[in-house]
């Protein structure tokens, strides 16, 4: 995207307001500007509502080089390793993976821009909603106040997820105003997300059945609960009240729901269905829809080749690039129905029949499985470890959380990608109280588990399955973490909330020690852009 990520986008074209942010090299012409663009009330909403489909090149797993990339593949759960002669990519993944990137990151500059852009977008739109002549464009001053709390509340959310990221940034809240700003100390910038959110979530909507993917009350409260979680972090200080109040408005409806209260989904698979769009546990998503050409296709980073079409039935195959990491599918108890269901593994038929697809690579030929391992066995290797090099086709159980229906199901690929769930909130909530109880689980805190996890688990197993005071520990409710929420973007963030992104070992990543990859680094682009940034120690 051609912009000055910080001195911000100089206009909003409202053609692009309904498709997806995925074209970099999209040129905003200076010619197309607010004063021949805000003709009615349509054009306003386009304005508005430009930010949060911007968000779907860098939240979801859509196939850019985001927030979700750098979350999930500098974590313990997914890794993009080289498979034969695919996936080396001039070693991004490797040292994304390893914790050896650089502040010279093709994919991290991508990231930034893209998140930056977005910030961009919303600013300019506070900016020229709020200086609307509402009587030109049909609009009442309850209609501008709803829609300017909702864009502060996002460029809150950008903020938080920006500051996750890369810690002490400059704030901008004005498009171009300062053309270079400062970095300032990630307090601050904590202070001034939690003010936009806190400041307007209650002016936001209700949630409910006819607001669907916007921004609204549970969508903030969601927010909130995860700041505060991670508030010792990125402020310096506890906030374990603070998000157990916010948790509190969504599970007790206070804020609103799909539903009237929120729910959980019944079972594990719902939720992630082709006709999830109205799920009771949702808070917050993108609406996604195949029939009106806006589709959630996580086929590019998760599905295998070809050959995966003949096994699910659907239309597309990927670049077989995510890869669940071995030790992070042991972690997924053999009796654990989360393990069957939310990843591909073992032999792979053609749908609907007990003949096993071929391989097309190192499997050229030969029936086709997928294996917890990453390591060269078509070549006899099958003990090794492995490595992030060793990669073949068939290598690690993969991505199959989502599922699109085959092609001849009438909600073929109507998927919307969830963003906040209910789930969490009860897990937040759970962590919040051990917290404050020196780590130990209380009655309440094994009970909101216990009510996630039971869904994972036949009657039969629940008995044994189930947590008790003694069994949940923070180190085991990290673990429960990562089996809830694998494949949600939300893994690296965990990891350091608990101390282990650059303490503890997965498959063959070491430890670093180094707590300076707690923040990614500043791209050097931008420095040289920016003169008043400061990179991140350690960079």
């Amino acid at each position: 995207m051609k912009i000055n990520v910080l001195g911000g986008i100089n206009l909003l074209i409202g053609g692009m307001l309904i498709s997806s942010c995925t074209n970099l090299d999209e040129t905003l012409y200076s010619s197309l500007n607010k004063d021949n663009f805000y003709n009615n009330k349509l054009e306003v909403n386009q304005a508005a509502l430009r930010p949060f489909t911007h968000m779907q090149a860098w939240l979801a797993p859509t196939g850019q080089n985001g927030y979700y990339y750098h979350s999930e593949l500098s974590a313990d759960q997914l890794a993009w390793p080289q498979k034969g002669r695919h996936g080396y990519d001039g070693g991004d993944h490797f040292r994304m993976h390893y914790h050896t990137w650089t502040d010279n990151e093709n994919r991290m500059r991508i990231g930034w821009e893209l998140l930056w852009g977005g910030l961009a977008y919303v600013n300019a739109a506070i900016s020229d909603i709020e200086e609307l002549d509402l009587a030109r464009v049909g609009m009442t001053e309850d209609e501008r106040a709803t829609m300017v709390a909702q864009l502060k509340v996002l460029r809150g959310y950008h903020y938080m997820k920006i500051m996750d990221m890369w810690g002490n940034v400059p704030l901008v809240t004005k498009v171009g105003d300062p053309l270079n700003p400062e970095t300032r100390p990630r307090s601050e910038v904590f202070a001034f997300a939690e003010q936009e959110i806190k400041a307007n979530v209650d002016l936001l909507p209700a949630t409910s059945a006819e607001n669907i993917g916007q921004v609204s009350r549970a969508a903030g409260y969601a927010m909130l609960a995860e700041l505060y979680l991670n508030a010792e972090k990125w402020s310096g200080n506890e906030r374990w009240d603070d998000c157990i109040a916010a948790c509190d408005k969504i599970i007790s409806g206070q804020a609103g729901g799909i539903g009237g209260t929120p729910k959980l989904a019944q079972d594990i698979n719902t939720l992630f269905a082709n006709d999830n769009s109205a799920n009771p546990e949702s808070l917050f998503q993108f609406q996604y829809s195949r029939k009106a050409g806006f589709t959630f296709d996580w086929g590019g980073f998760f599905m295998g080749y070809d050959n995966i079409k003949e096994v699910l039935k659907v239309g597309y195959g990927g670049w077989n690039a995510f890869v669940v990491i071995p030790s992070a599918f042991d972690a997924y108890a053999e009796n654990d129905l989360r393990k069957k269901d939310w990843f591909l593994f073992g032999p792979q038929y053609k749908y609907g029949t007990n003949q096993q697809v071929l391989g097309t690579e190192e499997w050229n030929g030969k029936p086709f499985a997928y294996v917890n391992s990453i390591r060269r066995e078509s070549e006899g290797d099958v003990t090794s470890e492995g490595s992030m090099a060793e990669g073949e086709e068939n290598s690690g159980a993969r991505f199959h959380k989502y599922k699109s229906g085959t092609l001849d199901n009438p909600n073929y690929q109507e998927n919307d990608y969830i963003i906040y769930r209910l789930t969490e909130i009860y897990f937040n909530k759970a962590e919040a109280i051990m917290r404050k109880n020196g780590g130990t689980a209380d009655a309440e805190a094994v009970e909101l588990i216990n009510t996630c996890r039971k869904r994972a688990f036949s009657n039969a197993d629940w008995a044994s399955a189930q947590y008790t005071a003694a069994t949940l520990t923070l180190d085991e409710l990290l673990a429960e973490r990562g089996r809830e929420f694998i494949f949600e973007g939300k893994r690296r963030t965990d990891l350091i909330r608990f101390g282990k992104f650059t303490t503890a070992a997965w498959w063959d990543h070491e430890p670093s020690n180094d707590a300076n990859k707690e923040l990614f680094a500043i791209p050097q682009t931008q420095i040289a852009i920016n003169p008043n940034l400061k990179q991140n120690p350690g960079y």
